[in-house]
């Protein structure tokens, strides 16, 4: 999508958007605005909802508590929401972030933890993780934002996994290829990404995963990747042969 207003700061908001709408920001919104950018009246930001596209406001009051926003037109129409989903083992801190963060830059349209036998991290903070999803499509230009479902066991996931949509899943144990091939055939179907942890599956897990129709397993090349990186690499193949790069 092209980049509007590029130096304006972009706000992710719950209310509904309109024209001539004015509406308050919580508190910590305002802050930003009015304590650490120090805007006055006339200063413009953009704000969008992930339902009514991005939309051109006015600051009519700075105040640092609560500063008031007039809504003066849209400057893109809302994205369709991506049916693109996103499973991962959760890593540790820093790279957590990063994962979820470079997911909802890419086009994920659901993001979820899935825990298995090495995963690093179990107990997970869902208002942070939703937060990072937040504040990446702020930086990005990103307006449908990704949904952020409750972590689940990878038993789980697979027992109640619609077998119609196709779970494409990074496999250390594949001969070195290239996926290409194996993504072109699923093209026009829904699919799901798994990227395993750090160590990868277990054989146990593998094994199951292997066993399951709808289970498309890939190659991510000769080299072994990281976690974080493996997930940004298989997202990237995927939204560029049967994804929205096309």
């Amino acid at each position: 999508m092209p980049r509007t207003h590029a130096s304006l700061p972009r706000l992710h908001v719950a209310p509904a958007l309109a024209q001539g709408q004015e509406l308050t920001l919580e508190r910590d919104q305002s802050n930003y605005l009015g304590a650490v950018l120090r805007m006055q009246p006339g200063d413009e930001v953009i704000l969008f909802n992930g339902r009514d596209g991005a939309w051109l406001a006015r600051v009519v009051n700075p105040n640092k508590k609560a500063v008031s926003l007039e809504l003066v037109e849209q400057t893109a129409p809302q994205t369709p929401p991506s049916d693109l989903w996103y499973g991962f083992a959760p890593l540790k801190s820093a790279r957590l972030d990063y994962v979820v963060q470079k997911a909802t830059e890419m086009g994920a349209g659901t993001i979820q933890p899935v825990i298995t036998r090495f995963t690093q991290v179990h107990r997970l903070n869902a208002d942070k993780l939703l937060a990072n999803v937040i504040e990446a499509a702020e930086q990005c230009e990103v307006l449908t934002v990704p949904d952020v479902a409750p972590d689940i066991t990878l038993d789980k996931l697979i027992a109640g996994w619609n077998p119609e949509r196709a779970l494409v899943f990074a496999d250390e144990g594949q001969a070195s290829s290239s996926p290409l091939e194996a993504l072109r055939r699923l093209a026009g179907r829904p699919v799901g990404l798994l990227v395993g942890p750090e160590g990868g599956f277990s054989d146990e897990e593998r094994e199951k995963l292997l066993a399951q129709p709808f289970t498309v397993p890939i190659s991510l090349g000769p080299r072994i990747l990281r976690a974080d990186t493996a997930a940004v690499a298989a997202l990237a193949v995927i939204q560029a042969t049967i994804g929205d790069w096309r």
